[in-house]
């Protein structure tokens, strides 16, 4: 596998336009790649971003965004992130970053799925190209490390998750449970290559990926759901359950 970044301009709010970006930094797209595409840039593209003029409480927007938060003062007196619940995904903070937004607080796309089937599309045409595929990536932390890692929140033209339920492992034995989860695999290769800080690095290209199954459809409503897991269902749920998770108010 190699995974190359893209260094482009500064991208900041109410100035970029994410397909000119596209045209002007991604040159070339082999036959079954992958473009890997950072959530902050899209958003910025599409608008989601909020001024961080004082005016607007950042605790208040990231109860807004989420799907469902934990309210502890203390831990958000620390840290200055809420751990939240956003498109199935433990976050912190709904996903809202303020680092590389030049003064704005930068949200997810509104919908993250439906960007990168459309970005797809566009490359897809664009590069005449029958396999091709994209993800749009976020950072995010695991419990009791530091440091974070790549996550997909969306992805379009290969399958994002490999069953190895009921086949032998090495000595016949039928996994049970086990997926292989493709898309953050990639996302987290993206991520590290892209970097966190000042690399201006947004996207990369990802190719000799002889594991992915790709294909020439957007993923299904089935395929979507199938990446989902209930907070019930997920191996931390003895965790996930026993805190008083609120949910947002319309």
């Amino acid at each position: 596998m190699i995974v190359t970044a893209i260094k482009t301009e500064k991208i900041v709010p109410h100035s970029s336009d994410l397909y000119t970006i596209l045209d002007k930094y991604v040159n070339t797209l082999e036959e079954k790649s992958i473009l890997a595409v950072t959530s902050k840039i899209v958003s910025i593209c599409e608008g989601r971003v909020v001024k961080n003029d004082k005016s607007v409480d950042k605790r208040t927007l990231i109860h807004q965004e989420a799907d469902k938060y934990l309210e502890d003062p203390h831990y958000y007196d620390k840290y200055h992130i809420s751990l939240t619940v956003k498109n199935n995904l433990l976050i912190a903070s709904s996903g809202i970053d303020e680092s590389n937004g030049n003064g704005y607080y930068v949200l997810w796309p509104k919908d993250p799925q439906e960007s990168a089937v459309k970005i797809w599309k566009y490359l897809k045409t664009k590069h005449h190209l029958t396999y091709i595929g994209v993800i749009i990536t976020d950072s995010h932390t695991i419990p009791l490390r530091w440091g974070v890692t790549g996550v997909g929140l969306a992805w379009s033209g290969f399958k994002a998750l490999k069953s190895y339920i009921d086949k032998p492992d090495l000595f016949d034995r039928p996994f049970k449970f086990e997926n292989e989860s493709i898309i953050d695999g990639l996302a987290g290769s993206a991520v590290a290559v892209m970097g966190e800080g000042d690399e201006q690095t947004p996207m990369a290209i990802i190719k000799d990926i002889p594991f992915v199954e790709f294909n020439q459809s957007p993923p299904t409503d089935e395929e979507i759901n199938n990446m989902k897991i209930s907070i019930e269902d997920d191996i931390y749920a003895p965790l996930l359950t026993a805190v008083p998770w609120k949910k947002k108010t319309v």
